[in-house]
């Protein structure tokens, strides 16, 4: 019981670590490419509660994926159409996966140095066991939202790249406009089941045929395993130096 109340604070944390500095990015390069859209509607901060969205900050919490308030934007405002939509796109997945990187060592650290000393010592191991699964969280969460932030649905960050390098007016963008928020919503919601299916399905061969229908989980494998392979390769190699 203690470790679930630990496990749900420490997701919590780490949503907003992953949520505030990925739409403050958004914001900072808007700013800088000439929009003062966020900045003038007091998103061109790092505090949480500017970009949280109640129920996507609670879905992310309890089932691992969520959304925040888009930061909005002008992009008739940049200075440079194409270079303004495109940098502002990716830059909220940059600094998701450089906080993951960062992350990543933290949770080295602690699993190295804390945990063996904190593991003896009664309620300091509580503590012990709230920061190591947090910056574990914050890395899964980060890699996993520069992944899903890819997708070129809208109204996801991978949509505007898609923008910034198509005409602005085509089949393509047309449909992912359209559809690309009820595709998600399904993704979701799919995703959502299938979760419940294997965790309350004892049938091995339901798990695997659930397990194959999950779309977003596929992308959370990618993310974890692929995008964050060389994270994690990266901090071996530097801490065995």
């Amino acid at each position: 019981m203690i470790e679930r109340i630990i496990e749900l604070f420490a997701s919590v944390i780490a949503v907003i670590f992953v949520f505030a500095p990925h739409e403050y990015a958004h914001a900072f390069v808007a700013y800088k490419n000439g929009d003062p859209t966020a900045k003038i509607r007091g998103r061109l901060t790092l505090n949480p509660i500017k970009h949280i969205d109640p129920i996507g900050f609670i879905m992310c919490a309890l089932v691992g994926f969520g959304w925040a308030k888009p930061v909005p934007v002008d992009p008739y405002n940049f200075r440079n159409y194409k270079k303004g939509m495109f940098t502002t796109a990716i830059a909220g997945v940059v600094v998701n996966y450089i906080i993951a990187f960062v992350a990543y060592l933290i949770f080295v650290i602690i699993a190295r140095f804390f945990y063996p000393v904190a593991a003896t010592l009664g309620a300091l191991k509580y503590f012990e066991y709230f920061l190591r699964y947090c910056f574990y969280l914050i890395f899964a969460y980060g890699v996993y939202s520069f992944v899903f932030n890819l997708l070129p649905l809208y109204p996801l960050d991978g949509f505007r790249i898609v923008q910034s390098c198509t005409q602005e007016v085509n089949l393509v963008q047309r449909f992912l406009r359209k559809y690309g928020q009820m595709i998600l919503i399904i993704l979701i919601v799919e995703s959502f089941f299938c979760g419940i299916i294997v965790d309350h399905v004892p049938d091995i061969r339901v798990k695997m045929i659930v397990n194959y229908l999950d779309v977003l989980g596929y992308i959370g494998w990618f993310a974890k395993n692929i995008i964050g392979f060389p994270i994690k390769a990266a901090w071996g190699w530097i801490l065995r130096l």
